[in-house]
């Protein structure tokens, strides 16, 4: 994994990417308009990097972008990987471990998701307080390279307090409703039954995804301190639930992502 790390890494410092600050995960129908604000674009697509997964979901675009947002060097990934496309923990975390060998100090990560808090309404942000990880394999798994972290990485904040209460007050100043909770994640691609909604929400969780706890956990096995903001895209009633219908999903996000842009921007100037 280092050998390949360490190409991933050389190849990314020839053309360009050099002294990143801040790392941004973009989720589905996400990233358009925050891809907008980086200025003095370094753009290469995954299928150009060594030992990068290509993103196969439809509504990713597959690029990695470098370039100043506030005055800051950042390298965002428009598009991310999910274990339901086939690919291993490792491969999908892989573009963390790189980001933070290049330099990255923060991690700021973002999502779809089922809403599963009927106080909610989805349109809404939900700023990840904690997570569920029902996932069926780790990324920690196997032998452990200190290199990278300890063997037993603490989890009991996974989620930097410091960003989480920046992104609280700057939400209010915009007066930009930001929800606070719970976070699970499931393997899909298949979206949950009513009787699933009904567990998940018990157990705790107010959001259901299929991604962000996998990079929150290398993430934090490596010592970055990271963040993370579902765009909450349907709601997820099981007594009165409607099918899925995904365009839907990919429109609600997109009319959300101007509020998640503004926010992360923001925070990107204060860190």
């Amino acid at each position: 994994m280092i050998a390949q790390i360490n190409e991933t890494i050389e190849y990314l410092k020839k053309h360009g990417i050099t002294a990143p600050e801040v790392g941004v995960i973009l989720g589905t129908g996400l990233g358009n308009k925050f891809v907008e604000k980086i200025k003095n674009q370094v753009s290469i697509n995954y299928n150009s990097i060594p030992h990068f997964p290509i993103s196969t979901v439809e509504y990713h675009k597959g690029k990695l972008i470098y370039g100043d947002v506030k005055g800051k060097k950042v390298l965002a990934m428009q598009g991310r990987f999910h274990y339901y496309e086939g690919y291993t923990m490792q491969q999908i975390t892989l573009p963390v471990r790189v980001m933070k060998l290049l330099g990255i100090k923060k991690l700021l990560i973002s999502n779809a998701a089922g809403n599963m808090n009927l106080k909610w309404k989805k349109g809404e942000l939900m700023l990840i307080d904690d997570h569920i990880n029902l996932l069926p394999d780790n990324p920690l798994r196997g032998p452990n390279l200190e290199f990278f972290g300890p063997r037993f990485p603490d989890m009991s904040q996974p989620y930097d307090q410091k960003m989480n209460s920046l992104l609280t007050k700057i939400s209010k100043a915009k007066k930009i409703k930001l929800n606070k909770g719970v976070y699970v994640a499931v393997m899909g691609p298949n979206l949950e039954t009513r009787a699933e909604y009904r567990f998940l929400h018990q157990i705790g969780a107010d959001a259901v995804g299929m991604s962000t706890v996998p990079e929150v956990l290398v993430a934090n096995h490596m010592g970055l301190p990271c963040c993370a903001i579902s765009v909450l895209t349907d709601d997820c009633d099981p007594d009165n639930l409607k099918p899925a219908v995904i365009s839907d999903i990919i429109a609600t996000a997109g009319k959300a992502e101007g509020k998640l842009t503004d926010l992360y921007v923001e925070l990107i100037s204060k860190i």
